[in-house]
């Protein structure tokens, strides 16, 4: 490229694990990077349970984006809503200020993520919150220690099973990190806090409509995680089906189970890009995109992480950030060897890493290739591993410290109950945290 020539304009959306792997392996690229997201941050999703859980703050779990890349200069960060995608005239539409609200790019990288999945039962939402943000994680911090203070509060000792049974829909790993995490919080923690009532008491009921919980490991990991949570107190109902959630609990099979607390944490349907980009998705509402992570008659659009669809080996590629990662990395490889005239790379081909769960204290699942391991040494590894991909260096440290604080004291980190009239509470509590943590 020519001193006098335009470099090439290089737009991502979604600053979560794929936006980011793209955005950093540009960085020597002779391009121009706009990033663009909701929000002004990137957040660590597998932690986000411990926030929801009190075990860390929000602000331990998330980094400005603008501080991420203060020291790369062809990238730009913005934050706005996107809406739609004019691919004919390669032209991003919907960021939230007129100067930004058509964006044109050469290339055109897409890693806008996932949202809740109620399986067309919207009416659920209102009573059962899920967990995807960083205000998520705060409104159900809100809803768990709010329950035990009204329950110390209340004359009525028949109320108090309601306001302590703690319902999650979903036994994948958010459901089953949620549910360990609840029970250690209970027993560990709130249970010589209260006077009036006894947190002992409390339930936690993890149900789904699988079979076993963690349905994708190997069986004897799903067994082992199944045990782990039962020696924890956890009440495991699989193998039912929702019918009905409101405000006095939830549905399952006939059986009502009476509950103030309902979490959702199954399923997720991904952003409405293959909508935007007007080309052929699977069931699930994913762009069906080709080896090299492009759709089909626009080479320069590339579909990356939970937004994408591709098989490998005869298998589709799990929504887990190691696959987004590494679609990221790709996606710009190819970028800057367009750029550079040089040959393509070969298709996309996903490393699988291993997955993992941890279930409560001193107890993981992992499973990676041949290998399945569970117990404390696969619960020192699953910290190991979470820490090493926290975004920013200071967060790997303040996260460590807490762990250590709170293992030795069983001290957990924020319980703050911050609500505010207007309902903003949550909000406002996640700037509030971020602001001080960040």
């Amino acid at each position: 490229m020519t001193a006098g020539e335009r470099a090439p304009h290089v737009v991502i959306v979604g600053a979560g694990f794929g936006g980011l792997a793209a955005a950093r392996a540009l960085k020597h690229a002779p391009v121009r990077i706009s990033l663009v997201d909701r929000t002004n941050h990137h957040l660590f999703q597998p932690l986000l349970y411990q926030v929801a859980t009190s075990m860390l703050a929000p602000g331990q779990i998330a980094s400005p984006i603008r501080a991420l890349f203060r020291r790369q200069p062809n990238a730009a960060v913005y934050m706005g809503e996107v809406t739609g995608v004019d691919t004919s005239a390669r032209r991003l539409l919907g960021a939230t200020t007129d100067r930004t609200a058509q964006v044109e790019y050469d290339y055109l990288i897409l890693a806008t993520g996932v949202r809740h999945s109620y399986f067309n039962h919207p009416e659920f939402e209102p009573y059962a919150p899920g967990l995807k943000t960083l205000a998520d994680a705060v409104s159900v911090r809100n809803r768990l220690l709010s329950a035990f203070e009204l329950a110390e509060t209340e004359e009525d000792p028949a109320r108090h099973t309601d306001l302590l049974t703690f319902v999650l829909v979903g036994a994948g790993p958010t459901g089953v990190e949620m549910a360990g995490a609840i029970a250690t919080l209970i027993r560990n923690t709130l249970s010589s806090e209260f006077r009036r009532v006894d947190p002992r008491s409390a339930r936690v009921v993890l149900v789904d409509r699988a079979t076993r919980v963690l349905p994708t490991f190997a069986e004897e990991l799903s067994v082992a995680a199944h045990a782990r949570l039962t020696s924890l107190g956890v009440d495991v109902r699989l193998g039912g089906s929702v019918e009905r959630i409101d405000d006095t609990g939830a549905i399952i099979d006939g059986r009502r189970i009476p509950s103030r607390t309902v979490i959702w944490t199954a399923g997720v349907e991904p952003s409405p890009a293959g909508r935007w980009l007007g080309v052929p998705t699977d069931r699930a509402g994913r762009v069906r995109v080709l080896p090299d992570l492009t759709i089909p008659g626009h080479p320069e659009v590339f579909v990356i992480g939970d937004t994408m669809s591709l098989e490998q080996d005869g298998r589709p590629l799990p929504g887990v950030a190691q696959v987004a990662m590494q679609q990221g990395t790709y996606a710009a490889r190819v970028i800057a060897r367009r750029v550079a005239a040089q040959p393509a790379p070969g298709p996309f081909r996903y490393f699988d890493k291993g997955t993992m769960a941890v279930v409560g204290r001193n107890f993981a699942v992992i499973e990676s290739g041949r290998v399945k391991m569970s117990g404390l040494l696969a619960f020192v590894a699953w910290g190991a591993v979470h820490l090493q991909f926290l975004a920013q260096s200071n967060l790997r440290l303040m996260v460590f410290l807490q762990w250590a604080w709170q293992y030795v004291t069983n001290q957990p980190g924020s319980r703050l109950i911050v609500a505010h009239r207007d309902g903003s509470g949550a909000a406002a509590q996640a700037r509030v945290d971020e602001s001080v943590h960040a």
